[in-house]
């Protein structure tokens, strides 16, 4: 097990209750003799002037972790600045979710202690590269986690797209949009539009139409290789966004082809040993318990 002994800390919200746990988990790390650097905002918000900072650029080689305190949405806004940067994440949940940070703030010190200690396990997650091309030049990228959805932003109309995967047509559509996600965003926006929930060691894609105007069309769980190809239909009167973990948006005009891939280097999470999918779901999703830790006498309503 590697040995976490230089630690970055980030934080992006300005709750109280951020920046109590964030002040919590400097003065743990510092009592436990491990080194603590900040990144410069979240140096502002520890208002620590004796706490070195640190730049994205200069986090590669300088820190063997990060430490994130916030919800998954900070976790994916840390995902697409560090998966470069070959550094490891673990998550400390002050949102609501918390697929993604799993160590709960009333056990910091325990959780993460364990950690350091060598006791966790690590995977690895995907990212969605996507850009968008008009006239052959790209005038846009963007990373994505959880997922690349297109909408209509804030106009109530349909629009038209076509569907490329592999250079293979795959249909035309009306719809109010489409949503790709990784297996990591499956349990995310996809799941609310009716996709399937993929466990995140899968090496796939599900594209998932959102309000499509036909009953046949359905998500699609595809290879997670897959080149695809979204051409923005020519007679749309509005101008669709391409949305990247529901963080940043880019617009697009008639015409315009998004180009979609799987991101070549990986995410590295690291969670507790206890740390399994299948509970996350059942706390989180409210999935039925186990029929044998029922209480005496308790019938099971079918």
């Amino acid at each position: 097990m590697e040995q976490f002994q230089n630690i970055g800390v980030v934080a992006r919200l300005e709750h109280p209750e951020v920046i109590d746990s964030l002040k919590r988990l400097v003065a743990f790390l510092r009592a436990d003799g491990r080194k603590v650097l900040a990144e410069s905002k979240t140096a502002e918000l520890l208002e620590d002037a004796a706490i070195a900072t640190i730049s994205r650029r200069s986090i590669e080689g300088t820190v063997d972790l990060v430490i994130v305190v916030g919800g998954d949405g900070s976790m994916l806004g840390a995902a697409r600045a560090l998966v470069d940067l070959n550094v490891p994440l673990l998550g400390l949940n002050r949102g609501r979710l918390g697929f993604l940070a799993d160590i709960h703030p009333d056990a910091m010190e325990e959780g993460i202690g364990r950690v350091l200690a060598g006791e966790y396990k690590s995977t690895e997650r995907y990212l969605l590269e996507m850009r968008v091309e008009r006239d052959g030049e790209t005038i846009g990228k963007g990373l994505a986690l959880n997922d690349l959805v297109l909408h209509p932003g804030r106009s109530v109309r349909m629009m038209e797209f076509e569907l490329y995967i592999d250079q293979q047509f795959v249909y035309s559509q009306r719809s109010d949009g489409l949503i790709i996600s990784t297996p990591t965003g499956s349990t995310a926006y996809a799941l609310s539009a009716g996709g399937p929930i993929m466990h995140p060691k899968l090496d796939a894609i599900v594209v998932v139409p959102m309000n499509p105007h036909t009953l046949a069309s359905r998500p699609i769980v595809i290879s997670g290789d897959s080149q695809l190809e979204v051409l923005v239909g020519t007679r749309n009167e509005l101008h669709p966004l391409i949305s990247c973990d529901g963080q940043v948006d880019i617009s697009t005009e008639p015409g315009d082809i998004i180009k979609i891939n799987r991101k070549p280097t990986p995410l590295r999470l690291i969670h507790p040993t206890e740390h399994n999918f299948y509970e996350t779901c059942r706390d989180k999703l409210g999935w039925g318990r186990r029929l044998d830790s029922l209480r005496p006498g308790e019938k099971v309503h079918r």
